[in-house]
């Protein structure tokens, strides 16, 4: 039943034409369905992923996820990346880059018993075990696809075992952990056909990570697809992502103001360090959420203001590189399964990490940099929806990154009023 349903549908979709070209000679008209259709004008209006001429069971999973539409990059980039090209592409929080680079690999991905065919290298434990759940819910009805999770933190023996026993065709990871496995000959990277890196910026422009990178690369066969993706790609790191690539599709957002989200309002209060506390408190009271980011600058103090939240019998919970990998996992799977509403968080979940029910970002500390206040904000109003993020600012240098912040990304924030209409940043 459900393939008719389908296959109607997709009729109908082909039947949404261009209905220019009135005086068009008869020859370029064709009888479809008894419908008069000009040539190469198959649905130029209908933006579904079908136009994609995706595998039916990744279309089904689509539909499961209750994604409607392409996003804009997904739009400019799923096209191409199914036809194997290399990619590095830059585009803002929340526009579900992520499943370009899931959707296009396994498209394109034909499993052989034993053999890793894609790598998808990111910097933090979280953004890894977020991308592996991506690749598990898109691949549904592809049962026979198989995809792991590898990072530090964890027994190194239960990879191993794992690689040797039930070897997965999409294996996602940190590189430290990643490089460990292929070096100890565990990991069998030469029918790698896919090379994925996700915040690529983050993973290049430190030394270290980019040794690991670059020795990860040269296991890997030379000729292969290479996808990079990041909200910020400096002019700087994008000539060292292309030396990763052979004549790569670039999709950047260059201008800088387009990284801003429509739907997010965004204000500043301006208070002293001891202030803070009470402020919180105040607006945890007065605002209406489905769950909220509080991002602090260090360890300690996470765990100071979550101690401090919870005394006040606010729902909240905190993560931290302080906690072991285990601990950290289960908050952020019960955060995400909205057990508790409140997170106090470092910059470790200040990237990529995607919460659907997260409509305000409070920023206790000031980020360190423009980019910083870019992805933290970014958890809030992802995919266009609506959301709030209200700056702290309580120093000569919050006010500075504020400025730039302001600059650099061609967006007014404005001093937090005294009443904000609840209906600007909740969806309604």
């Amino acid at each position: 039943m459900g393939e008719t349903r389908d296959n109607d549908a997709y009729e109908e979709e082909l039947l949404d034409y261009e209905e220019e070209e009135e005086k068009a000679p008869d020859s370029v008209t064709a009888k479809v369905n008894g419908e008069a259709a000009k040539k190469g004008y198959v649905g130029i209006h209908s933006s579904g992923f079908r136009d994609f001429l995706l595998k039916p069971e990744l279309l089904r999973a689509i539909v499961d996820s209750g994604f409607e539409h392409p996003s804009e990059v997904q739009h400019e980039c799923i096209p191409q990346a199914i036809l194997g090209m290399d990619v590095i592409c830059q585009a803002k929080s929340g526009m579900g880059k992520t499943a370009v680079f899931v959707l296009s690999s396994l498209q394109q991905i034909e499993p052989s018993p034993g053999q890793v065919i894609a790598l998808v290298l990111c910097h933090t434990r979280e953004l890894a075990y977020q991308i592996c759940h991506e690749f598990e819910r898109f691949s549904t009805y592809l049962p026979d696809i198989k995809v792991a999770v590898f990072y530090g933190g964890v027994n190194i023996k239960v990879h191993k075992d794992l690689l040797k026993n039930e070897c997965p065709h999409i294996v996602v990871g940190t590189p430290g952990r990643i490089l460990a496995l292929a070096r100890d000959k565990d990991l069998s990277l030469k029918n790698v056909r896919h090379f994925i890196l996700d915040e690529c910026d983050k993973m290049l422009e430190s030394l270290d990570m980019r040794r690991d990178v670059q020795e990860i690369f040269k296991m890997t066969p030379h000729d292969k697809q290479v996808m990079m993706f990041s909200a910020t790609l400096s002019k700087e790191i994008r000539p060292v992502c292309k030396k990763f690539m052979q004549d790569p599709m670039e999709i950047y957002v260059d201008d800088e103001a387009k990284l801003t989200l429509h739907g997010l309002v965004q204000h500043y209060i301006k208070l002293s360090e001891l202030e803070k506390n009470r402020k919180l408190n105040d607006l945890l009271d007065a605002l209406d959420f489905n769950q909220v980011v509080i991002f602090v600058k260090s360890v300690n103090r996470a765990a100071e203001l979550n101690k401090l939240l919870v005394e006040c019998n606010f729902p909240s919970i905190c993560i931290h590189s302080g906690m072991s990998q285990e601990e950290r996992l289960t908050r952020y799977k019960g955060f995400k399964e909205g057990h508790k509403r409140i997170l106090v968080a470092t910059d470790l979940v200040g990237r990529g990490i995607d919460i659907e029910r997260v409509n305000i970002v409070i920023n206790y500390d000031m980020p360190d940099s423009a980019d910083t206040y870019l992805h933290r904000v970014g958890r809030a109003g992802r995919f266009g929806t609506k959301g709030l993020a209200i700056t702290f600012v309580s120093s000569a240098s919050d006010s500075d990154v504020l400025n730039q912040v302001q600059e650099r990304f061609e967006v007014d924030i404005k001093e937090l009023p005294e009443q904000i209409d609840t209906s600007t940043y909740m969806p309604s």
